[in-house]
């Protein structure tokens, strides 16, 4: 068997990768950057062309820009929405038999701060939710229409020792061990109440994988459905070596945090027979251990 994975470089691609190595499946990766193939996926004519000369079983699209700046508008249009496109057009053209899995975010979802359902309706609440929700119609008009898998997976926050310190999991925990070592800095965070999930993204590839091999739904939250708060993640880091989280963070004057809460109601995917294995304490362990 084989798969692309459009985004292989990324924290998801890099575990999804090595999952699927443990299923035998032979793995084309496309990343902009690493030692991979360098494929514009905004680009059909390229795109088309290795989805018509590998016949994948499999497409994984998760190339994104994850962020929800404005200024990444154009970028994640390109990367999301036109990639998308080039990939579900490609594969209804060149490669009938391939599954795709389009990697959606809870993010365009409107939050009323309580568990967020596959159904509730969306919302362009930034320039990274319109990419997403014109990914999540441009995979049901080429699932109802032209008979392509297409399958949409919402995804709520999940982390691993591949986040870059821009992630605030990342960024406590990387500044956890520096203290650890005698570092005398202070975290600057902007609140420290907002609640959220904190699913290793080992976990979460293998919900994914999960979720494409049935047939019967397809557009489900891939989360755990359990919200900490960022105070949460932050006592667990720091009683790991020893110290009062509150003694190290500062509290960001005049922050207004995107939502109070993001998490997600699983009830779908864990009727597939999926759970995430990864503790809060065994992530924070983690991504100490590997910061």
């Amino acid at each position: 068997m084989k798969a692309i994975i459009f985004g292989v470089n990324g924290q998801d691609g890099f575990y999804l990768r090595n999952l699927l190595h443990e299923q035998g499946i032979e793995v084309i990766g496309v990343s902009r950057s690493g030692d991979f193939l360098q494929i514009d996926i905004s680009d059909y004519s390229q795109v088309k062309l290795l989805i018509q000369e590998s016949q994948p079983d499999y497409v994984f699209h998760l190339a994104a820009n994850s962020t929800t700046r404005h200024e990444a508008l154009f970028e994640n249009h390109q990367t999301i929405a036109t990639g998308t496109l080039n990939i579900l057009e490609s594969v209804h053209l060149c490669s009938k038999q391939t599954k795709v899995f389009i990697s959606g975010s809870g993010l365009q979802f409107i939050n009323q701060n309580k568990p967020i359902k596959e159904t509730d309706p969306f919302e362009a609440r930034d320039a990274y939710s319109v990419s997403r929700i014109q990914s999540v119609y441009a995979a049901r008009y080429f699932r109802n229409i032209h008979q392509v898998k297409a399958y949409v997976g919402y995804f709520f926050n999940h982390d691993s020792p591949r986040r870059s310190e821009r992630h605030v999991a990342q960024k406590v925990a990387a500044a956890a061990k520096r203290i650890s070592q005698g570092s005398a800095e202070i975290l600057t965070i902007g609140d420290v109440n907002t609640i959220k999930e904190w699913t290793f993204a080992g976990d979460v590839v293998e919900a994914i994988w999960k979720f494409v091999q049935q047939e019967q739904f397809f557009e489900a939250n891939l989360g755990s459905g359990v919200g900490y708060s960022i105070a949460d993640f932050l006592q667990e880091c720091f009683s790991l070596i020893g110290k009062e989280w509150i003694d190290y963070v500062k509290i960001e004057e005049g922050f207004k945090a995107e939502y109070k809460q993001l998490v997600a109601d699983s009830t779908l995917i864990k009727s597939l027979g999926w759970k995430p294995k990864t503790s809060l304490k065994q992530l924070a362990q983690l991504m100490i251990q590997q910061s």
